[in-house]
């Protein structure tokens, strides 16, 4: 297949109009050998690779916690026809079975290249301090458990690529001395001070969870782990896009604090991405959908009722340059899980996870 005259979105972060050539579902430099000389004309599109959400608990009325093959699969569906082609479902802190029975559903789900391609498993809770808990239920937040790990990551066909951590909390330390070679080890959903958050990260961690939620403010007397963040060169950071859990003003700051390469757009999506408003389910609590916001009957933000190809539309129109917002949902999460070799940009011998899309990123046809 060939795509024409497109504007191909590049690593650069730039387009260029170009012609895309692909052979058996992978990018090839050009056109000689191909079997297929299908041809569509993209003139006045933009061609920009599939997105990559790494932190998504559900959609279309699913949430993968549930442990439902059907589930998944309606979430899976409904990714790929918003241009992302790449998925990590994410578990919310759960028993131990109920997590067990989650992991292995997506352990044991067929391919189907119809559908979003699960490239690792999000595994948020539940290491996590139970004073920025956020919208996980307290009873089953628990102490960072190795052996429990690794029995999850056993029965899902070692998928889990990102583990949440509360570094304040007892066994933190040894969790990330002992996995931080196996798994991705993300700080969050805790209140320690810089300090152990710098600690944390200088023996292993390297990953933030949504950034200023469910973690101290920084202040600049006491930076938090926003400023340890900061401070790690090698730290990347989520970034959850939806226009509610962070103001614009500060969105647009963290861009510039972190620059083009360490900030990862996520949406944090719950099942009532893609429904209408109304009363939904999140880890066994009710969560209110109104008007695009996702709150428990507290008013705790409860995930976010966007998929993530309407963040990044959403921080450009606060202000974000295009490339730096597209970069943060395709080559940054594609890098931090360790699948840039095979996808996250529209280079040769990348897998061919395509999307066309209108000037304004309006999803027109996902390949």
């Amino acid at each position: 297949m060939i795509i024409r005259n497109g504007l191909v979105f590049g690593e650069d972060g730039l387009y260029t109009s170009k012609d895309i050539f692909i052979e058996g579902g992978r990018i090839v430099s050009d056109k000689e050998g191909l079997s297929d000389r299908t041809s569509i004309d993209a003139s006045g599109l933009k061609v920009i690779p599939g997105l990559i959400d790494i932190h998504s608990h559900g959609a279309a009325g699913y949430d993968f916690s549930d442990g439902s093959k059907k589930g998944l699969v309606e979430i899976l569906k409904y990714q790929k026809s918003q241009g992302i082609t790449s998925y990590c479902p994410t578990s919310m802190s759960l028993p131990e079975q109920m997590l067990m029975k989650a992991f292995k559903t997506a352990a044991d789900l067929e391919k189907d290249e119809k559908n979003a391609r699960i490239v690792g498993i999000n595994m948020e809770g539940p290491f996590l301090d139970v004073v920025k808990k956020g919208a996980h239920r307290a009873e089953y937040i628990k102490k960072p458990d190795i052996e429990m790990f690794k029995k999850c990551n056993e029965i899902s066909g070692n998928q889990i690529k990102i583990v949440t951590l509360a570094p304040d909390i007892k066994g933190g330390e040894k969790f990330i001395e002992e996995l931080q070679n196996q798994v991705v080890i993300a700080l969050g959903h805790t209140e320690a001070d810089y300090e152990t958050c710098i600690h944390g990260l200088k023996k292993g961690a390297n990953h933030i969870t949504h950034l200023y939620n469910a973690m101290l403010p920084l202040g600049h007397r006491e930076p938090g782990l926003v400023g340890a963040a900061f401070d790690c060169e090698n730290c990347t950071v989520e970034l959850i896009g939806d226009g509610v859990h962070v103001h614009p003003s500060v969105v647009r700051m963290t861009f510039q604090l972190f620059g083009s390469k360490r900030v990862i757009l996520v949406s944090d999506s719950m099942r009532a991405t893609g429904m209408e408003n109304g009363k939904y389910d999140l880890g066994g609590q009710t969560v209110v959908v109104e008007n695009g916001k996702a709150t428990l009957t507290d008013g705790t933000i409860a995930g976010s009722a966007v998929n993530l190809f309407t963040c990044v539309k959403r921080v450009i129109s606060m202000g974000v340059p295009e490339g730096m917002a597209l970069l943060a949902a395709t080559r940054n999460p594609a890098k931090r899980i360790g699948i840039y070799h095979d996808t996250g940009s529209l280079t040769a011998g990348k897998r061919a996870d395509i999307v066309l899309t209108d000037q304004n990123l309006n999803v027109l046809e996902v390949l």
